[in-house]
This record gives structure tokens, C-alpha cells and sequence, in this order.
């Protein structure tokens, strides 16, 4: 079995290969310091090491009709060597994800997750669990008819709705929208937060637009009372909750995690995940208090993004694209962020089940892979121009591995 430090020497030596020119794409000394920088994976969906485990995600990928899938996550170009021995390790039980973290230099993981377990437990795990089905509390028939995915998704959302209002004691829809909030969302917020929760997921972009437009109580009292609403004033339901809940994490000291990249599926509404959308959301005076993360860095909408950096309450990371771009690509767009704001750069691998041959371990043994190296490519074309000083480097570099996770969540 090799450890993490054999594996982490071979990774700065692959870091420093040589391209086309003479020179190495990430120089050799600084590949050699971001390998050895234990990480804060910000954004990831671990599997309890037990038989059936489904709660790794509110909504799993694998209810969707196939899609065109980007090369790199395609079978077999997965390849982890350092996994080969993944069935003789799992029956070590509850010790085998830590022994995971272990292998791909993660220091601490953040579990999006529907509950946590045995074996994902703190200080390795922190917990992010999920709040949609809490802005879905009408009959969303009429939503789940669009196509098959949001028909998968929307079942999936009805349950998730069902745990979280039996959790709260409650049995049948409240009579108003404020007993709704008062015995249902604030209570599971709360229960989440005094579970272990950092932070409160959305993958709304799967379910509607993010544009969550500003909405009274008023307005979203009377949409309360239609019970089958309109898609127009159903909207205004879920925008006025969204905000409730951005509102009550930021009282409860939770970050709002929000999914903005182009996610999977031949239906997802790429448009509609644009993280723009999301900007009156960030301006709102009353939600100052409440740190929002937009996970995986928004792509395509990589420069769009890059403006949303100076808001004082947002921050971002770049779960997914390690698995999904080649890290030259990735290197270019982490360039452009760490030269802007580079304090509210994240790094998350996106850790996931994704098929047989990739496994969370797999993808997370990757993500961290082409993370490393895209920062190292990043970091070493701004050495090279003149940018940054190779000791700004390295502190870029545990900035974005460690020390701006630190800070954003107080660890």
C-alpha cells in the first residue's frame, strides 16, 4: 500500500513535467510545496463505507436519462493507481474514508451529504446537508412534468420534503406561510446546525433558475394560500424562502452553498445557472450577514463569475473542473481568479460516485490531482510574468488549499 507521501512525491513530479518548451508548465520547487499542503476539500458527496449507502446526494446523477459525457469522465480515463487495493482496504469499515482522505492529501472533507454516519464523522468530516425541498413545499406535479430528470428530481425533492417536515413533527401542509417557517424550516435549519452543519446546499440550478428575485411575505402569503399555484407565482414562494433561509444560516453562522456550474443531464438549463442570476441576491442589505459559495466556479460563466469576487459575502470554489477540464484549462481560469480576488479562492474536488471505474475515491484522487496541478500552472505563469514573487506563491497556494477555508468558516 502506498502512502500519502509516496504518492505525493510522485504527484510533484508529475507536476513539474516538461511541455513543448523548454521549461517545466509548473516549476519544480513549486510543485513540490503544493504537494506537500494538507487540504480543505470545500465541496464533496463521500460514500459511508457500508453496503446501499444513497444519501451521498439529495439529488444522485444516476436517476437521469444518459448524456454526451465530457471525455475525462468517461470510463477508464480514470485511472487511480493508488486505489488498486480499494477492496482489500474497505474492509477496514468505519476507517477506510478517512484512509481515503489520507491518500489524496485532504486534510478535512465537507460532506454534502443528506445525513452523515459512522464512518463520516468530524474532524475529517464536516457536514453540509441540503436545503431545496424546503422551498418546494407546494404540489410540484406541474414542475416534474418538464422532462424526465426534473420528473426523477422532484420525486426525490418530495421526499427528502416528507423526512424534513416528520423531523419537525408535522404531518400535513402548516395553514399559513409564517407557521410553515416557524414549525418546518427554521427548526430543520436549527437541527442541521446543531447536528455539526457549516453550511446549507442548493442545487436548485437542477430544479429552476437561480435568479431568486426579491419577494415580500406578503406576496409569498398569498401564493401560500392558492395551494396549486401558477408557475409565475409559485416562483415567488420559492424566492421568498430562499431568502428566509439565506437569512436564518447567516443568523445561525451556516454558509449557503450554491451549485453554478453547467451540471449533468441533456436537460439541465445551462442559462439558467449562470451565477449573475445571483447578484441582486448578494446586494440585498439584509443578507450581508450570510456568506454565500458559488461551487464550481460557475463554468462556462468563468469571467462572469470573477466579477461577483468583490462582493464582501461571496466566495467560490472550483469542485468539478478538475474532473471535467484538463489542467491547462483549469490553470488559465484559476490565473484570472487569484489575480483578481484571490482570498475567496477555494479548493473542492468534487468527490462523487460517478460510475464503477470512478468512485468518490477515484474522483477525489483526481480532483485533487488536477487541482494541484492547475494551481501549479496558475501560480507558475504568474511567477514567470513577474506577478507574484515565488513566496507569494506559496502562500497563494496554502491560501487556496487551506487558509481561505479557515477563515470563511472560522476552523
Amino acid at each position: 500500500m502506498r502512502g500519502s507521501l509516496g504518492l505525493w512525491a510522485s504527484a510533484a513530479l508529475a507536476l513539474a513535467g516538461c511541455g513543448r518548451d523548454s521549461q517545466p508548465a509548473v516549476d519544480p520547487a513549486l510543485a513540490d510545496e503544493i504537494a506537500r499542503i494538507k487540504a480543505i476539500d470545500n465541496h464533496a458527496h463521500p460514500v459511508r463505507n457500508v453496503p446501499g449507502d444513497r444519501e451521498f446526494d439529495a439529488l444522485p446523477v444516476d436517476n437521469m436519462e444518459p448524456q454526451s459525457d465530457p471525455v475525462a469522465m468517461r470510463p477508464n480515463a480514470a485511472a487511480a493507481p493508488v486505489f488498486k487495493n480499494k477492496a482489500a482496504m474497505m474492509k477496514e469499515g468505519d476507517a477506510y474514508p478517512a484512509w481515503v482522505l489520507d491518500q489524496v492529501g485532504v486534510e478535512t472533507m465537507f460532506a454534502n451529504r443528506v445525513a452523515m454516519g459512522s464512518s463520516i464523522q468530524p474532524p475529517r468530516f464536516r457536514w453540509v446537508p441540503y436545503a431545496d425541498a424546503l422551498i418546494f413545499p407546494l404540489d410540484n406535479a406541474h414542475l416534474a412534468a418538464r422532462n424526465s430528470d426534473r420528473k426523477s428530481f422532484f420525486a426525490l425533492e418530495d421526499q427528502l420534503r416528507a423526512r424534513y417536515w416528520k423531523e419537525s413533527g408535522v404531518s400535513a401542509l402548516p395553514a399559513t406561510l409564517a407557521e410553515y417557517l416557524a414549525r418546518v424550516v427554521t427548526p430543520t435549519l436549527e437541527r442541521h446546525r446543531q447536528g455539526g452543519a457549516i453550511a446549507e446546499k442548493f442545487e436548485a440550478a437542477y430544479l429552476r433558475t437561480l435568479a431568486f428575485d426579491a419577494a415580500d411575505a406578503a406576496a409569498a402569503g398569498r401564493v401560500w394560500g392558492q395551494r396549486a399555484p401558477s408557475d409565475a407565482d409559485y416562483k415567488i414562494l420559492q424566492d421568498y424562502l430562499f431568502r428566509y433561509i439565506a437569512a436564518e444560516c447567516g443568523r445561525l453562522g451556516m454558509a449557503i452553498h450554491i451549485h453554478t456550474m453547467a451540471g449533468a443531464g441533456g436537460y439541465f438549463d445551462v442559462a439558467g445557472a449562470n451565477p449573475l442570476n445571483l447578484e441582486p441576491l448578494f446586494d440585498d442589505p439584509a443578507l450581508r450577514k450570510t456568506k454565500f459559495v458559488m461551487l464550481h466556479g460557475g463554468w462556462p460563466f468563468t469571467r462572469e463569475i470573477t466579477a461577483l469576487l468583490t462582493k464582501p459575502n461571496v466566495w467560490l470554489d472550483f469542485s468539478g473542473q478538475g474532473l471535467s477540464l484538463p489542467p491547462s484549462v483549469l490553470g488559465g481560469i484559476l490565473h484570472e481568479w487569484l489575480a483578481y480576488v484571490p482570498e475567496k479562492v477555494l479548493f473542492a474536488t468534487d468527490a462523487y460516485p460517478y460510475s464503477n471505474e470512478m468512485g468518490w475515491e477515484e474522483s477525489a484522487w483526481l480532483g485533487s490531482r488536477n487541482g494541484r496541478e492547475a494551481l501549479g500552472i496558475a501560480l507558475t505563469t504568474m511567477m514567470r510574468a513577474g506577478e507574484v514573487t515565488r513566496e507569494r506563491a506559496v502562500e497563494l497556494a496554502r491560501m487556496v488549499l487551506r487558509e481561505n477555508a479557515r477563515a470563511l468558516y472560522g476552523l
